[in-house]
């Protein structure tokens, strides 16, 4: 068919033979198998194609590889030439470093040098006013820390000369405040001089010249002084002088100026007509004010040169205390003297809260005179607690310009109090009126024992609680002497200089006490009782004061005891009263005169236990003068007649011996009331007459002991029934006291 005729396999032309049939066959039975092995014969092809592929792909990697091998070389290569490159590049920059330093530091160290210049063309500008410029401060602080930048860096090429140069600036700088600040005061000095020459100047006018204007000065120059006293403080060799000229300038022209008011105000005092404590009290207080106000003005521009400033102000109160010092070296007043200290303290109490001398330019007052007294115990006291000054001017010190004054009225208080010890206590001379004794004891209602005076302390001051003696005219005036003087001088003397002079009061109003009991033992009206009784009345009151003077100027204290207590000490806890080696006698040294105040005190116990015995011996001898005449009788008839019995005389009957024991208790009952009565009179207290009985019957009871052996063995055996026991003259005894105390 045509379709047919159109497949490949088809004849083209018609089959006519068998050859070509069999061509037509084979071409058909090649074609079929050609159609039969095509897809391995694609499956061939693939493989090879993929085979060919991978040997391509084979080649390509070789060739990546050998290119990632080069690359890789090429890569340590340029690694290696980086960290080469890197070395160097931190080499250059540590060097770059290096120099930066170096030219830092060499500018740093030339900045110093080359402050210099600027200093030195600073410097030799024209004029004073230069110091007042906002850059002249700087300029000096600069050179400052460049003349200590040299002097540590001596080993700088040309440091020597430096240095040299910039302490010459620095000097010259300091000059120039110097003599801006002196030709300012002088100025100011010349003006104020010339308005207060004015004759119609008011006060409060002269008040406003003289402080007011000089505190307008103060904003000016106190930055300038300021600055001179810090470079003094760090070159005291260069610039010590300059700042010492500008003390002494500012000193002179305030000199000059208030020495002529303050001289004119204490001529308008009258010194020599007014009262001393008025004098004192006005005078002191104006020179306080004073110096208050110099001293607030000093320290407004200046903060150092205090012993200057001390110096200045002790001479503007030498013009007072050159009228003062007579005075109050002729004051022979002592109450006076004791005012004037008083009024001293008092305007030198209100320093003291603030700080003391201490480390300050103002020298402490100087502890070389033995008689240097002190301001008082309340001011020691303060002092002691008060911490060290600071630097620089804090507190005016106001005592320590009044203590050389207050020394004078001290000492003259301490010499004028010896004068009145010797002349109204050791020389004393008594007056009848004085010994009247005991007239003057009946001329005053009767009162108890001296009191002790109840102070109160405040601070750490230790009081002097004295016995207060009233009524005065029934003490002997040694004795209120002694007190006074010591009262007075308490407050106003140093402790050592006080006990001294206590010691030395005590011992001898002692011994006029003891002179004066034998001149009242001569008077007529008086006897023997009355003398030893006076002498234990003040010697009483003399101890008392003893311990008080004793605790005002030791650490520990002495209780101070009741006169009853004070005698029962004496006489208690001896077995013979009168035993020399008893409780004091025998183990206690002889009094002598300017003995310490324990020995006094001691030597006053032996006195007082002394007068009590011989007391008690007397009114003893009184009582029992009836068995001592029996016992006498009895000795004096044995030793005339040894060989006769005793017992076959009348006067040793019993009925005698009733008699005497009867006389004896009657005669005991009459003088045991008026020793009772004389003692109850000096000593108004009945707790001191109780100690003193007790010891007064013991003695009683030994002579009526003796009494009643006597009589029992010697004169009539068996009449000791008839006589008193010992029991029964005690019992009778303590039944008098009733009648006693009526």
């Amino acid at each position: 068919t045509k379709d047919g005729a159109s497949h490949p396999l088809h004849p083209q032309v018609p089959l006519e033979t068998p050859q070509q049939f069999h061509d037509w066959f084979a071409l058909i039975d090649r074609s079929i198998t050609y159609s039969q092995e095509s897809h391995f014969r694609s499956h061939l092809q693939n493989v090879e194609s993929q085979l060919a592929s991978c040997d391509n792909l084979l080649d390509r990697v070789h060739g990546a590889s050998d290119d990632l091998t080069q690359l890789h070389n090429d890569w340590q290569s340029v690694e290696d030439r980086g960290e080469s490159l890197k070395g160097a590049a931190q080499r250059l920059l540590e060097e770059r470093d290096r120099l930066i330093q170096v030219t830092d530091a060499i500018g740093a160290r030339l900045e110093y040098f080359q402050e210099l210049e600027y200093a030195t063309r600073m410097l030799n500008h024209p004029g004073e006013a230069l110091v007042l410029q906002t850059d002249f401060l700087l300029m000096v602080e600069r050179v400052d820390v460049c003349l200590e930048y040299m002097k540590t860096h001596r080993q700088f090429k040309e440091a020597e000369i430096y240095l040299l140069r910039f302490q010459q600036c620095l000097t010259r700088a300091m000059t120039l405040i110097k003599m801006y600040l002196v030709g300012t005061l002088r100025a100011i000095h010349t003006d104020i001089q010339k308005r207060m020459a004015e004759t119609d100047l008011s006060s409060v006018a002269a008040h406003h010249l003289l402080y007011t204007k000089f505190q307008s000065l103060v904003p000016s120059l106190s930055p300038l002084v300021m600055e001179l006293e810090n470079r003094a403080l760090s070159h005291p060799d260069q610039l010590e002088s300059l700042l010492s000229e500008c003390h002494t300038a500012y000193l002179s022209v305030r000199r000059a100026l208030l020495v002529p008011r303050v001289m004119e105000e204490i001529r308008g005092l009258q010194p020599g007509q007014s009262e001393l404590i008025e004098l004192t009290r006005v005078g002191c207080s104006y020179l306080k004010q004073v110096c208050t106000e110099e001293f607030n003005l000093f320290r407004r521009f200046f903060n150092s040169g205090e012993d200057k400033l001390y110096r200045y102000l002790e001479g503007i109160c030498d013009h007072l205390y050159d009228d003062l010092r007579p005075r109050i070296l002729h004051e022979q007043k002592l109450d006076v003297l004791c005012e004037v200290c008083t009024v001293l303290q008092a305007l030198m109490v209100l320093d003291i809260p603030l700080q003391s001398f201490g480390d300050s330019g103002a020298p402490p007052p100087v502890d070389d005179d033995p008689l240097q007294l002190t301001t008082s115990p309340t001011l020691e006291a303060y002092d002691s607690q008060l911490p060290p000054r600071t630097p620089g001017l804090a507190k005016l010190h106001i005592s320590h310009l009044l203590q050389m004054v207050l020394q004078d009225a001290q000492t003259r208080l301490f010499f004028k109090a010896q004068a009145i010890v010797q002349s109204e206590i050791r020389s004393y001379a008594a007056q009848p009126k004085d010994l009247d004794y005991p007239a003057k004891l009946k001329d005053v209602a009767p009162c108890g024992k001296p009191d002790i005076e109840d102070e109160d302390e405040e601070g750490d001051g230790v009081t002097l609680k004295m016995p207060i003696l009233e009524p005065e005219s029934t003490w002997y005036p040694p004795l209120l002497t002694t007190v006074n003087v010591l009262r007075k001088l308490h407050e106003y003397v140093k402790p050592a200089i006080f006990q001294d002079i206590s010691q030395e009061a005590i011992s001898l109003c002692r011994l006029t006490i003891l002179s004066a009991a034998e001149l009242l033992l001569a008077r007529p009206e008086s006897n023997e009782v009355d003398s030893h009784l006076f002498v234990i009345r003040h010697l009483l009151a003399l101890k008392e004061i003893t311990t008080a003077v004793e605790n005002a100027t030791t650490d520990h204290e002495i209780a101070s005891q009741p006169a009853s207590d004070t005698l029962g000490n004496l006489l208690r806890g001896t077995s013979s009263l009168f035993n020399s080696t008893g409780l004091l006698g025998g183990m206690l040294g002889p009094s002598r005169y300017g003995e310490s105040l324990p020995v006094a005190r001691t030597t006053i116990d032996e006195d007082l236990k002394r007068s009590c015995e011989s007391l008690i011996t007397k009114c003893a001898e009184f009582a029992t003068a009836p068995l001592k005449a029996f016992i006498t009788t009895c000795e004096t008839f044995t030793k005339s007649q040894p060989n006769t019995l005793i017992s076959t005389q009348d006067f040793a009957q019993l009925p005698e011996i009733i008699k005497v024991q009867d006389e004896f208790r009657s005669v005991c009952e009459t003088k045991l009331s008026e020793w009772a009565v004389h003692v109850r009179l000096y000593l108004r207290d009945e707790n001191t007459i109780g100690v003193l009985r007790p010891a007064l019957y013991d003695e009683i009871a030994s002579v009526f002991t003796t009494f009643r052996r006597t009589a029992e063995t010697r004169c009539s055996p068996g009449c000791g029934s008839a006589l008193m026991s010992l029991p029964e003259l005690w019992e009778w005894l303590r039944s008098l006291e009733l009648g006693v105390k009526k």
